[in-house]
């Protein structure tokens, strides 16, 4: 049998890839607008027959047209993400976490690396650009403020995460670097510690004076008096940590009877510059890095008590809110999530 354009009748079923929303509502006994409404996740339906129509779908086998649907509702259903975190420490837990979110909704994430070149990053931002990403997440090594990502479509859902744009209608999403401090400081209060010397890193960081603010007002809430003597600075590394004890241990008194470190290399180095003194950790000195970095704090001579920022909790909420202002939502300003302490050997009474 042939129609009139001479092709046989069957032609274009026969064609196909797979089973067609026809299918799916002829199995599931709906109309075709019902069978939609369900492989959509729109509309007002009962939730059995929501349940039924996806049930169907799955058992024989159908997939949806992904550009048939972006076109249906003027979604690519793709978002992009740009670093700067060629190293991952800090971005591959917030980014997997990202991801899990969004494909739960059938989302894909484009991943960008911009290494900390402002041409590259526009030369990706063209590429996203270029895809009618529906989103823009931005994330990186450090939480500082950077200007913000441009040029992109106004009205582009845009998550700063780990990143903060220097611009008040912008939304971002950092680690509480005050409260995390607190933390460390009120653990070791609690464990006795008195003496209570801050290793920092570079104070042109924000998190380095985010995290002394928090160590003085620890200190200041447990009634304990600043020494200026137990507070040094210096670049992020092991060796900066090995230096910051000979400043605090040749020559002080009294001595210090704790560390916070601002990272966990910084503590990693302390912890072995005290091991050749002689000095019993947590006996004498006790220890709490930041990051929670595993490298850094299982492999310490003993394992290091460690403040986590949550980056996977991060990661999440940027997907989150991704999906918020992707829906018509607003969002802006700085939200700073906690962090958490994972107390280990080091700073156990």
């Amino acid at each position: 049998m042939t129609t009139r354009s001479g092709k046989p009748s069957g032609s274009g079923r026969a064609g196909r890839s797979g089973p067609t929303i026809h299918d799916v509502a002829r199995a599931a006994e709906v109309s075709i607008g019902t069978a939609s409404k369900a492989l959509n996740r729109t509309g007002h339906l009962r939730q059995e027959t929501r349940d039924k129509v996806l049930g169907v779908a799955h058992a024989i086998g159908y997939r949806p047209n992904d550009l048939a649907q972006s076109l249906h509702r003027a979604r690519s259903m793709t978002v992009g993400l740009i670093t700067n975190d060629s190293f991952g420490r800090f971005s591959f837990p917030i980014v997997e976490a990202l991801e899990q979110t969004l494909a739960d909704q059938g989302i894909a994430v484009f991943m960008c690396n911009a290494t900390d070149d402002p041409a590259r990053e526009r030369q990706h931002l063209d590429q996203l650009m270029r895809k009618r990403i529906d989103g823009l997440v931005v994330t990186a090594r450090r939480a500082d403020k950077r200007p913000p990502i441009g040029p992109v479509p106004a009205g582009l859902p845009i998550v700063y995460v780990y990143s903060q744009a220097d611009d008040p209608g912008a939304y971002c999403l950092i680690p509480d670097d005050e409260g995390g401090a607190r933390l460390a400081i009120d653990h070791l209060v609690a464990g006795g510690r008195r003496r209570i010397a801050h290793v920092a890193g570079p104070e042109r960081f924000e998190a380095v004076r985010l995290r002394q603010a928090g160590y003085l007002a620890s200190l200041s809430s447990a009634g304990l008096a600043y020494d200026p003597a137990l507070y040094v600075n210096g670049p992020w590394s092991e060796a900066w940590g090995r230096d910051a004890v000979a400043r605090l241990f040749d020559g002080a008194s009294p001595l210090p009877d704790a560390l916070f470190c601002d990272n966990d290399q910084l503590a990693r180095g302390a912890s072995e510059a005290l091991r050749e003194r002689g000095i019993a950790i947590p006996g004498q000195v006790a220890i709490v890095g930041f990051d929670n970095w595993d490298v850094m704090t299982l492999s310490a001579r003993p394992q290091l008590s460690s403040v986590d920022m949550n980056l996977t909790a991060l990661g999440h909420e940027a997907g989150a809110a991704l999906l918020r202002l992707i829906a018509g939502e607003h969002l802006s300003g700085v939200r700073r999530l906690p962090c958490s302490l994972v107390i280990r050997a080091s700073s156990q009474s």
